[in-house]
């Protein structure tokens, strides 16, 4: 029998947190009584985290496990395990149980009463104030340019509808965001408060330059705002420099040559040179996406996947 929810759960070496996630995990899924699976992605772990992996599926024929042949990142893992799920209801979830499996139940009610997706935002978050207070302002920032109303972009314990995944599989740019992409075409979705553990086990796989440079894919991914901006920075910068030269030729007209404010002068061509190499990294930022697209390299690649015979009925 097809399963109806399928558990989409991306894995880097994660050998410390598995064991306790599954034995959370597999008792909420087979207290709801609706046929299953489980599908872990490993993402080029280094750890024994496959060999964990493996034990599940070799006891619970409800596991399946999808081997990448290399560390592809925590969306690209999750798109591999897109395009494998044969459930109508989709869950994703992270591996370091900092978001609680008991949660799951309540996405699959939204799911039932009509939702297409139901995203997940963190109440009592347990995080760094740091990393709380950089994370509201680049939601609020993120939602500003690109157009979307998502309450916690980091969130990744999320539902989504059989015909949301569909659609998701048939984007194919090799940079992407999936929560935005899957709010971008969902016809209903709704936000549910989800409680948020401190992680207890490991340590994440996110740096701030990692933090950095995912928000900064998604604000490029689904908004061009940025090289708009850059575009009317440099029109007014153009335009504040023509009115200074102006003033600049009058004065030396009407007062003679000086010397004054030489380095006021510098300060400002120091400040004008940041702008512009500022201006050329968002637009390289955008070339190169539009590179990456046009080389059509595949997003991931897949070494194998466990999974045992079905019979569909």
């Amino acid at each position: 029998m097809n399963p109806e929810i399928s558990i989409v759960i991306p894995a880097f070496n994660e050998e410390e947190s598995l064991n306790a996630l599954f034995e959370d995990l597999y008792p909420v899924m087979t207290g709801m009584g609706r046929p299953f699976e489980i599908i872990f992605i490993n993402d080029g772990s280094k750890d024994s985290t496959l060999g964990i992996l493996y034990d599940f599926y070799l006891s619970h024929p409800e596991v399946r496990i999808i081997d990448l042949n290399g560390n592809f990142g925590q969306h690209m893992a999750i798109m591999a395990g897109f395009e494998q799920v044969r459930g109508e209801i989709i869950i994703t979830l992270d591996a370091d149980l900092q978001n609680p499996p008991e949660e799951i139940p309540n996405i699959v009610a939204k799911m039932d009463e009509g939702h297409d997706l139901v995203g997940t935002y963190r109440v009592g978050r347990q995080d760094p104030i740091f990393r709380k207070v950089a994370s509201k302002l680049v939601n609020k920032l993120t939602n500003r340019i690109a157009k979307l109303n998502i309450k916690d972009y980091g969130c990744m314990l999320r539902g989504y509808s059989r015909r949301i995944i569909d659609i998701i599989n048939m984007s194919r740019e090799s940079t992407t965001f999936i929560p935005a992409l899957g709010q971008k075409f969902a016809a209903n979705p709704i936000e549910i408060p989800v409680t948020h553990r401190e992680r207890g086990m490991g340590t994440s796989k996110y740096g701030i330059f990692q933090l950095i440079r995912l928000n900064f894919d998604l604000m490029t991914s689904f908004s061009i705002v940025p090289l708009q901006f850059v575009t009317m920075t440099g029109m007014l910068i153009s335009a504040l420099s023509f009115i200074l030269v102006c003033y600049m030729l009058l004065r030396r007209l009407f007062l003679g040559p000086e010397v004054e404010g030489v380095f006021t002068l510098m300060a400002i061509q120091f400040m004008l040179m940041g702008i512009t190499l500022f201006s050329l990294g968002i637009t390289g930022e955008y070339i190169g996406r539009i590179y990456r697209e046009v080389s059509r390299r595949p997003r991931y690649s897949v070494r194998k996947i466990f999974e045992h015979e079905t019979e569909e009925k």
